[in-house]
């Protein structure tokens, strides 16, 4: 290749003309409604914007790869949000579970002591705990259900009473058990 003819290729390239506003604004509101640009509007806005159809090719290309990076960064924006959520409730929820395991441990303690105050007070009576027939030992696994019955041939135990005495009350509950009262974990 000649360096006459190298300088006529090299001249037509750079005799590319910027696109002004107007012509920006009105290739925008066309790529708005559509992405994808079919051969003959390209012809078409070269027309009207007179400029070669590769340049609107060019640009309509440029505009996608844009568009395509704006789309990537947003859905990670919405994506790390959601992230950051999810992470703060995982947080909130590991708390909650710590404040649960805790109040647990305690009405467990706080039922194991009212079970030692009932042997006590009442050293005659039939005591047994979930699973436990025989009425040997009364601790309690993590999963065992626990339904209590305290009575006597008489009457009921009182719920208030029994609540009093899981939640540590040792007054209320001792005074209304008599010698004779049977207290059964069932």
């Amino acid at each position: 290749m000649s360096s006459a003819q190298n300088l006529k290729g090299h001249s037509l390239k750079h005799c590319k003309k910027r696109l002004s506003q107007d012509q920006v604004r009105l290739l925008d509101a066309n790529f708005s409604s559509n992405k994808k640009l079919e051969p003959e509007r390209k012809l078409q806005l070269a027309r009207q914007l007179g400029v070669p159809p590769r340049q609107i090719a060019i640009w309509y290309q440029n505009k996608r790869a844009r568009w395509k990076n704006q789309s990537l960064e947003l859905d990670y924006g919405a994506l790390q949000l959601r992230l950051e959520t999810a992470l703060a409730e995982k947080r909130q929820l590991e708390k909650e579970v710590g404040q649960l395991q805790i109040e647990l441990q305690k009405t467990r303690e706080n039922l194991l002591a009212c079970t030692k105050q009932a042997q006590e007070i009442l050293p005659f009576s039939s005591f047994s705990s979930c699973g436990d027939e025989g009425g040997g030992s009364s601790s309690l696994s993590l999963h065992e259900d626990v339904s209590c019955s305290w009575q006597d041939g008489r009457q009921g135990l009182q719920l208030e009473e029994l609540y009093a005495c899981l939640m540590g009350s040792e007054g209320s509950a001792r005074g209304s058990v008599g010698q004779n009262e049977k207290v059964f974990l069932v």
